[in-house]
């Protein structure tokens, strides 16, 4: 049996719904059946990924320590979209995993290569 190429696309701020939390489990848990997943981080997806959140101010659970866990789960391939991080005046060094940044065009490429997407 061979492996589908998957892509989560998180467009989604951190908190507010659980469409963040929501990904991330999907992504944890969709690892033990397949090797091939691919995270993009697009739109305002990228706050999911900066450092600094304090949910506990607004009563939200603190997901994003998880996030380290995505090495652990051999979860590589984590792509964020270049001119989003731009727009927000971000960088990657303020993010608390590594990312491979995309610009535009790559992403719609690395999005193509897909065989299935789920968007959060």
């Amino acid at each position: 049996m061979t492996e589908k190429k998957m892509g989560i696309i998180n467009r989604c701020l951190p908190h507010g719904s659980a469409h963040g939390r929501e990904s991330l489990d999907l992504t944890l848990a969709m690892s033990a059946f397949n090797e091939s997943i691919s995270l993009f981080f697009i739109g305002d997806g990228v706050y999911q990924l900066l450092a600094g959140h304090s949910p506990a101010d607004i009563l939200q659970k603190h997901y994003q320590p998880l996030f380290k866990m995505l090495e652990l789960y051999d979860i590589e391939n984590i792509y964020v979209c270049s001119a989003s991080l731009r727009q927000r005046r971000l960088t990657t060094e303020m993010l608390i995993i590594e990312v491979t940044p995309l610009a535009r065009e790559q992403l719609q490429v690395k999005l193509a290569e897909q065989q299935q997407l789920l968007s959060f």
